[in-house]
């Protein structure tokens, strides 16, 4: 089933952004790995990343994700990731992964740093809400949150997301994942229902 924010075929959907002039919204494909590897690290890692506010530069380093990820994603039709333009530039991207018949997983949203606080998150989460239910047929969509980053578990509540009572280790020895900076990490974990 198709819905407005995102097509069933590879073509391009759209959306008035608030701020923003029209957004495009469509799945990654393998040709876009390299600007999507870009976008990401800028907005997760180093100096690029503090120039907005959802980074993790301060308690992590080394990659966020690699190119072979990020391929296998692409890949794997049991995730997608979703890409955001404005115009021709790609400002935002997020992963959805369809977990079981119930349940998706909302995984590494990204806006450009220099784009952050204009609501483009706010239409990624949506945009990605829309394909768990539609494409996936999920009825919940879950996610992990650093608990270190309050501020960041403030937002997902904001977008209606409540925490359970689960936590969830973070990979310490997985450089896969980023190099800790402080050895007590872990991931709240967040859900909300779709209705």
């Amino acid at each position: 089933m198709c819905t407005r924010w995102i097509t069933c075929s590879k073509s391009w959907a759209s959306v008035k952004g608030t701020g923003l002039g029209k957004l495009h919204f469509r799945p990654a494909e393998l040709s876009d790995v390299s600007a999507l590897h870009s976008l990401v690290e800028s907005a997760y890692r180093g100096t690029s990343a503090k120039a907005g506010w959802t980074h993790e530069a301060d308690l992590l380093d080394g990659q966020r994700t690699d190119r072979e990820e990020l391929e296998e994603i692409i890949a794997d039709p049991s995730r997608q990731l979703l890409l955001a333009y404005d115009g021709e530039a790609l400002v935002g991207t997020v992963c959805i992964e369809k977990k079981d018949d119930e349940r998706s997983y909302l995984g590494m949203l990204t806006v450009d740093p220099q784009r952050q606080s204009g609501g483009l998150g706010r239409q990624l989460i949506a945009a990605a809400e829309a394909v768990a239910k539609n494409q996936f047929g999920a009825r919940v969509m879950e996610m992990t949150v650093i608990a270190q980053r309050p501020e960041l578990v403030a937002y997902y509540e904001r977008r209606g997301y409540g925490q359970t009572s689960e936590t969830r280790p973070f990979p310490m020895d997985d450089p896969r994942f980023g190099l800790p900076k402080r050895t007590d990490l872990y991931f709240v974990v967040m859900e909300k229902a779709l209705a």
